[in-house]
């Protein structure tokens, strides 16, 4: 069961035809190889390893909702988790500086959605005044010892960071300091800075002593520096999911290739544990991984990535680098449908109607329509085949009681409704409308 909340946003995102971000437990299938291998790695994350797992998977094939659902058993297991779109004008791989911010904006945790960074440094803080205060000698009422003491098991903690990032720790002195003070404009304006955001006014930076944007070095640095602190608060560490990392092979040779080699990077630093508490996860095609504008085009990248696939899917290693997700056929289709009428009719109005109208048989007959005007593929076809359960059918039915799907709904797939892989998988520049 899920809560109302999350059934409403779960039916909303469907609606529009956007991945849900939460309450994906409820609507996955076909993982159950995949869960108790990943929960292991995100029990080793939180015991202070790092990890890497590459998804390979076409379009069409949930790779971002698999993250999402990835990111939701990581919060319920008290990590931290963030996901990253790549692209190459926005957020291209090899600028960390712009991954790191975007990482940051995007940063969740299981008691708070996205943008919780300033509530993590703000329980950092917490969590050190409290260690303090188990000195019983210590007043505490006495600020002046107390921050005094806080900043100095500030220091101890970041030690390792400050050898390389001084300006974190002195970002966080000046922001905890500001705070104090009650000015909270030069707080604001620090936790800007400490978050990666460009042209942070000069007066707000002197503040800390610090100079500049933080640069792509910084944000290893910083990354670090983050990671400690989620340790220290109590959480298990921090899923970052980099989706759509294929997009590497649009973009000009020279993006590409630095990508590419950011990639083999971020690898080989969480194997010689630079980053304990990370469990970094990239999304990709088959073409991306196997292409020759992909990983294929750098060697030593390519070496860490490859895992035999010529085996039988059904003995695919969980526990591989790179595992690509099951194939998604019509029984698993038929699967989600249903679940997806059942977590609507839950909150519906006429939740007993929807199950009438929208029985088994009918989601069966709506799954073979609308994968057949995909040219058969199943693979391409959960995105619009929900859109049309939820928003042309089950919403009519909920509102009106004279409705029925059988008798006055004709199923219709316009071009423009289709996205350019959706359209490209299929390899048709329009589609015919189909009748039930």
């Amino acid at each position: 069961m899920i809560s109302p909340q999350r059934r409403a946003e779960v039916v909303e995102a469907l609606r529009r035809g956007t991945v849900p971000k939460a309450g994906l437990d409820a609507l996955a299938v076909g993982y159950g190889r995949l869960q108790g291998t990943l929960d292991e790695e995100l029990d080793a994350v939180a015991a202070g390893r790092g990890a890497f797992k590459a998804i390979r998977g076409e379009y069409g094939s949930g790779k971002t909702f698999f993250g999402r659902w990835l990111q939701e058993r990581a919060r319920a297991r008290g990590l931290a988790t963030s996901e990253v779109q790549i692209s190459e004008t926005e957020t291209p791989l090899h600028r960390l500086e712009t991954v790191y911010r975007r990482l940051v904006e995007r940063i969740a945790t299981a008691d708070s959605g996205e943008g919780a960074f300033r509530g993590i440094v703000d329980g950092w803080f917490y969590a050190l005044e409290r260690d303090v205060l188990e000195d019983t000698s210590l007043d505490p009422t006495d600020e002046a010892t107390l921050l005094a003491k806080t900043e100095a098991l500030m220091e101890a903690r970041l030690a390792g960071v400050t050898k390389v990032a001084p300006a974190f720790s002195a970002t966080l002195r000046a922001y905890r300091r500001a705070l104090q003070a009650g000015d909270n404009a030069t707080a604001d304006g620090l936790m800007a800075w400490l978050s990666g955001q460009p042209n942070v006014a000069a007066s707000i930076r002197r503040a800390a002593g610090v100079k500049g944007d933080i640069d792509h070095f910084g944000a290893t640095n910083f990354l670090s520096g983050l990671l400690t602190m989620l340790r220290d608060s109590g959480y298990g560490g921090l899923l970052l999911v980099l989706d759509e990392v294929e997009t590497l092979q649009r973009m000009r040779a020279d993006t590409r290739e630095r990508g590419l080699n950011a990639l083999r990077q971020w690898i080989d630093e969480i194997d010689a544990g630079r980053f304990p508490g990370l469990y970094l996860l990239i999304t990709g095609t088959q073409a991306f991984y196997e292409g020759a504008q992909g990983v294929q085009r750098l060697a030593p990248l390519a070496q860490r990535l490859h895992v035999d696939f010529a085996t039988d899917s059904r003995f695919d290693n969980p526990r591989a680098v790179q595992v690509r997700l099951p194939a998604f056929g019509h029984e698993s289709l038929l699967e989600v449908g249903r679940k997806v009428r059942d977590i609507y009719a839950d909150g519906g109005v006429a939740g007993d109607r929807v199950r009438a109208l929208v029985d088994d048989t009918y989601v069966e007959s709506l799954a073979k329509a609308v994968t057949g005007n995909l040219g058969g593929k199943v693979g391409v076809s959960p995105r619009l085949f929900l859109k049309k359960l939820v928003a042309d059918v089950m919403d009519r039915v909920d509102q009106f009681e004279d409705f029925d799907p059988r008798k006055h709904y004709a199923l219709t797939i316009a071009e423009s409704e289709m996205t350019a892989q959706e359209r490209a998988s299929v390899g048709v520049g329009s589609v015919d409308d189909i009748e039930l």
